[in-house]
């Protein structure tokens, strides 16, 4: 089979690498993928968001299955495309992608459908929203409504805290139109964890969970980024509350979204919260996490290529999937000043200084003139180690994670650092 992903970042890498395992992949191709992807696939100078010259090079190079990374790209209805074209794509059509790219759509479906998540309002009009927010207590959440690259979801400590975040969405506009509407949410607390499961629109498959961290810095500081590493899997995820989580709220969601005319095939993404051993969904995304991927899709035993045929055949009741006892530890290297401001082009090195059992894959690099490995994103790398334990895995990582170098490079040093009790 010849497959293109589509994307540039380490969850495509990932994507990349658990693909080639497969003996049905002859050739992979990324677009535009990135130093990493580029080792094992050739990478194709094409935008994501392109999705013309996407499918004009899926039909001439004659692609088997086309696999996406990005929501940006769902959202802008890439699988619609394809599909039209009969070509094969796994990723969930531009309608059933509202579940993410309108997360007042997804808190009404949620509403609609009973399944379990936190009590919230949503506005259009600024001065509405001020007026209710001043009437609220603290902590609360301010949510844009669409797409914001993981930056659009604000927890307010106070209320001036709250009516800033508000006020930088609505009136600054600092996330485009995706702060036409706002939601502003009761905050939850708890245990925060993100779950997964294959869907082809009827049976729901869960994959394994994984938590991940979104602060910059240690401690659960400094501001929001699109994730600076995970672990998988949570040991706090019994076999109660897994069979709680898929039965209230993964099978209800795909079964609402069938309901509404809105088949949900692909990845389907749970931000939870467990509170007193209760999970209520934070949000949902119609996509393989980062950095999640970087830790689950590497305990996947079964081919990946076979799950994804059996989503898109509609025979994913047939599939036996199945996942490795394993525990992994992804920790991503940034560079300075992420997420704000930096500078790019910085040369990487000591990657050919790790032990053998460690994976790196690659975000934010590209190839110099030279053949080196240079920065070019905010998130640069996700360094990551399996072990017997997660314990293993932590220390396996930050042994590792040392030897690597860039200037301005930084990176969480209490990623799976879990407090016992």
């Amino acid at each position: 089979m010849k497959i293109l992903v589509v994307g540039g970042g380490a969850r495509e890498h990932t994507l990349v690498w658990k693909l080639a395992q497969s003996p049905k992949v002859k050739e992979i191709y990324v677009a535009p993928g990135n130093a990493g992807t580029a080792q094992i696939a050739q990478n194709l100078d094409i935008k994501p968001t392109d999705i013309d010259s996407l499918v004009k090079t899926a039909s001439e190079k004659r692609i088997d299955l086309t696999v996406v990374g990005p929501e940006a790209t769902l959202a802008e209805g890439i699988a619609d495309k394809f599909l039209i074209r009969g070509l094969q794509i796994f990723g969930a059509t531009k309608s059933a992608t509202a579940i993410e790219s309108s997360k007042v759509f997804a808190k009404e479906l949620m509403q609609k459908y009973n399944i379990p998540c936190a009590k919230s309002v949503s506005f259009s009009d600024y001065k509405k929203a001020k007026e209710y927010l001043q009437q609220q207590k603290a902590p609360i959440v301010v949510k844009a409504d669409g797409l914001a690259a993981g930056k659009g979801v604000i927890v307010a400590e106070t209320i001036p805290q709250a009516l800033d975040a508000l006020s930088q969405i609505m009136e600054a506009r600092a996330f485009g139109a995706a702060g036409d509407r706002v939601i502003i949410e009761d905050y939850l607390s708890g245990r925060e964890m993100s779950v997964f499961a294959f869907s082809d629109g009827h049976t729901v498959v869960p994959m394994m969970a994984a938590c991940d961290y979104k602060p910059a810095f240690d401690g659960n500081k400094g501001p929001n980024t699109g994730g600076m590493g995970s672990y998988s899997p949570p040991p706090f995820l019994t076999p109660a509350l897994a069979k709680t989580v898929r039965e209230k709220i993964m099978e209800p969601t795909v079964k609402a979204m069938h309901a509404e005319g809105r088949p949900y095939k692909g990845v389907l993404y749970g931000g939870l919260m467990i509170s007193d051993g209760s999970p209520r969904v934070l949000e949902f995304n119609a996509r393989f996490g980062d950095p999640e991927a970087q830790v689950t899709l590497p305990l996947l035993e079964t081919d990946l290529v076979d799950i994804m045929l059996s989503v898109n055949d509609n025979r994913l009741a047939q599939m036996k999937v199945e996942w490795s006892g394993d525990a992994c530890v992804g920790v991503v290297m940034a560079s300075g000043g992420y997420p704000g401001s930096y500078k790019s082009g910085f040369a990487v090195s000591g990657l050919d200084n790790l032990d053998k059992d460690i994976v790196v894959f690659h975000a934010g690099t590209k190839a110099g003139a030279k053949g080196e490995i240079l920065t070019s994103g905010g998130r640069v790398l996700t360094v990551m180690a399996r072990g017997k334990s997660l314990a293993e895995a932590r220390e396996r990582v930050y042994t590792n994670v040392p030897r690597i170098k860039f200037e301005g490079c930084h990176y969480r040093k209490d990623i799976a650092l879990i407090k016992e009790g």
